[in-house]
């Protein structure tokens, strides 16, 4: 894409900074420099200097010696128009500040800074005046006459940085500037992948998708272990044989370990990798790789989607009805949703995958919105596993116990045939309350209206809503009594405890991210199931999200109706999803797959769809739900989030904002009510809700009231929040 016409210099041009701001502001172009649109600057803002991106559009006209100048151009690679195109439209539907759409995309400072210099070290041939086995070793590891970097050179030879230095020094070897590394090339034809008949058809109408150059959506729906992978992985290909970049989307950074190595296996080397979890230098250089085009393929977290592509040309999100796309934080927005805008931007194939799509996503499939592409059998022949409802109220547990005798059975059956169970609990930590047995007193949170969660094998009550944590007490905070205070209702760690005890000669392994802080310390558990050394494993939802356990026999849900018990419109959804995914980790390496639901709702619609594999009853059900209560998709909600330090302040707000509501025929307020959790980091919060038809123009409606609401004092703070996600 040509870039615009360059502005003179000393002309007066905008500038957008990455701050609370909607608006570019004005300022004079330094003398003898030449900027356009997408040019990355450094320029003061109050008794600051920012980095800001030159705005298209004209400027204002106030008088130049009002004006500051902006101080340098910066040597990056310029915001493409598509990204700045996409921060205005995320901005306009998020009702988010610009700035903070476009901070969002400069989320690498480090890219900005100069790329430093690498050294390596060869043989000068000389001898040192010392001699040490260390600096021998070093100089008969540089023997090759190489230019090696000196990690590698400390390395191979065993030693610390010091004696290479010293060595270089005494003029053994010769430091040598050494090029910029570039990140390697995935190859399209580097792996050929048998697909079975559907698998084929299926990669070809993606790939036709990615060749038409053109925006389109398309549906993966694909049952768990069908290989819908291996499927977009060859629309990837395409995009990369045509010299495009592609974005995969994945909901779940532990996802990425096993990911990766798929991916590698393919195509020959890793993609570049996108998520909290990269170190800032790291991001940085794959920043500077993605703008300049050098980064043909990116996997990463939801915030990858705002990286500067210099020409993208395919979008997958995988897992796509996954919750954790949506970005509830300073700015809201739904990654799937945005992925499909940032699509149509930039004219590209966006290939939506997922065992079980959201709701959304099969009625805009029905809506002819999108493409709809099914894998309807498990690769290589595998079969569904077979699901059993087990009813809690008849199948009772021992006293004391968690698991029903049902699927103790089925655990044992199991481990004599030498295969893998997982027993899954929606629920990190011990027990979810702790109460006295004599005086009755819960321990809560100080800060939220919220028990705080035994960790036991941590040895603490913490706050899963604000991150407070204290020592478990030995007495009664309330009462003083010893021993008296008892954990009610299981965690992940009370479910362990229990197999300990009933299978102790068994190695386990629990999926938390309590338990498991660190990216490394995660992907090491999840390569221990994978391989099969772990005969007995035990999870939270990190263990439902895309991953592959050859030797997973048996899953058994401890609570299956968890996730039901909530105010969610989405909560039948949710569950459905949660439990079609977690079973289906079972059986898809040809292993007869079992799964079993504990549950003292065995009548409800979710589990009659899940026992009975009717994915399109339950479907057809929820949809019909949606559509006469006029809800997403086939109506619109905006939440308006009020929080203050005290109730009364947040209450009289929430009123007040209430009775600031325009009138509209095809939008209804409701509200202000108490938030479910009422108080969180010590913030009394109330909620109101937007209910608009599906034609009506919600964003326009929340700019009109945002604008006739009074405004916020004291400690009182209101975030909107278009399509939510949370009602807590």
């Amino acid at each position: 894409m040509a870039r615009p016409t360059r502005v003179a210099a000393s002309a007066t041009i905008p500038v957008l900074m990455p701050l609370w701001l909607d608006q570019p502001y004005d300022y004079l172009a330094p003398e003898g420099v030449e900027l356009a649109p997408g040019d990355f600057v450094l320029a003061p803002i109050g008794p600051m200097q920012r980095i800001g991106v030159v705005w298209d559009g004209a400027p204002g006209d106030p008088p130049p010696k009002k004006l500051k100048s902006v101080i340098e151009k910066l040597d990056a690679a310029p915001l493409p128009e598509v990204s700045r195109r996409f921060a205005e439209w995320v901005a306009r539907y998020t009702l988010t500040p610009l700035g903070m759409a476009l901070k969002m995309m400069m989320s690498a400072s480090e890219a900005f800074d100069a790329e430093a210099q690498r050294w390596g070290y060869r043989l000068a041939g000389s001898v040192p005046p010392r001699m040490t086995p260390g600096r021998a070793r070093v100089l008969e590891a540089a023997a090759n006459g190489l230019v090696w970097p000196k990690s590698a050179l400390a390395e191979a030879a065993g030693v610390s940085y010091s004696v290479i230095d010293g060595l270089a020094d005494a003029g053994a070897l010769v430091r040598v500037e050494l090029p910029r590394a570039r990140m390697r090339a995935p190859l399209p034809d580097f792996a050929q992948v048998e697909l079975g008949p559907s698998q084929a058809r299926a990669a070809h109408s993606l790939r036709e998708a990615v060749a038409a150059g053109a925006y389109s959506v398309s549906l993966l729906d694909g049952v768990t272990g069908s290989g819908k992978t291996e499927v977009y992985f060859e629309a990837v290909a395409e995009a990369i044989a045509r010299g495009r970049q592609s974005l995969i989307l994945l909901p779940e950074i532990a996802l990425t370990g096993q990911f990766l190595a798929r991916f590698e296996a393919r195509f020959g080397c890793r993609p570049a990798e996108w998520h909290s979890a990269v170190s800032p230098a790291e991001r940085g250089r794959i920043w500077r790789a993605v703008a300049s085009g050098e980064a043909k393929a990116v996997a990463g977290a939801r915030s990858a989607l705002f990286l500067p592509f210099a020409d993208l040309g395919l979008i997958v999100v995988d897992e796509e009805h996954d919750a954790s796309y949506k970005q509830e934080d300073k700015a809201s927005y739904q990654g799937r949703d945005m992925a499909v805008a940032r699509g149509w931007l930039g004219k590209c194939a966006v290939v939506l995958a997922s065992a079980t799509p959201s709701i959304d996503s099969i009625v805009n499939v029905r809506r002819g919105r999108y493409n709809h592409i099914r894998l309807e059998e498990r690769f290589a022949g595998a079969a569904m596993p077979n699901i059993e409802a087990i009813d809690m109220r008849i199948d009772k547990p021992e006293r004391g116990r968690w698991l029903s005798p049902r699927l103790v059975d089925a655990v044992n059956e199991t481990l004599a045939r030498g295969e893998q169970a997982l027993l899954f609990l929606n629920r990190r930590g011990y027990a979810p309350l702790t109460l006295c047995r004599k005086c009755g007193h819960r321990l809560d949170c100080p800060q939220c209206t919220a028990h705080l969660v035994e960790h036991r094998f941590r040895d603490r009550l913490a706050c899963h809503h604000c991150g407070f944590m204290l020592p478990t007490p030995k007495t009664c905070p309330k009462c003083g009594a010893e021993d008296h205070l008892a954990p009610c209702g299981p965690g992940v760690e009370r479910v362990a405890e229990e197999v300990a005890e009933r299978w102790p000669e068994m190695r386990t392994a629990i999926l938390s991210s309590d338990l498991t802080p660190t990216m490394k310390a995660l992907r090491e558990v999840i390569e221990t199931v994978a391989s099969g050394e772990a005969r007995i494993v035990i999870g939270t939802q990190l263990v439902a999200k895309g991953h592959h356990f050859p030797r997973l026999a048996t899953v058994g849900v401890v609570d299956g109706d968890l996730s039901l018990a909530t105010a969610d419109p989405r909560a039948a959804e949710r569950t459905f999803q949660l439990l079609n995914q977690v079973t289906g980790r079972a059986g898809r390496s040809g292993t007869v797959g079992r799964g079993y639901i504990q549950t003292y709702l065995p009548e409800h619609p979710v589990m009659q769809a899940i026992v009975s594999g009717d994915r399109e009853q339950f479907y057809e059900r929820e949809i019909a739900a949606r559509a006469e209560a006029g809800m997403p998709p086939f109506g619109r909600l905006a939440a308006v989030l009020v929080s203050a330090k005290t109730r009364e302040e947040a209450q009289a707000y929430a009123r007040a904002f209430a009775l600031a509501a325009p009138r509209a025929s095809r939008i209804e307020v409701l509200g202000p009510a108490e938030a479910p959790i009422a108080v969180i980091r010590g913030r009394h919060r109330f909620r109101l809700l937007a209910k608009a038809a599906l034609e009506a123009d919600l964003q326009a409606y929340m700019r009109e009231w945002l604008a006739c609401a009074p405004q916020a004092k004291g400690s009182v703070m209101a975030q909107v929040d278009i399509d939510p996600y949370s009602f807590l």
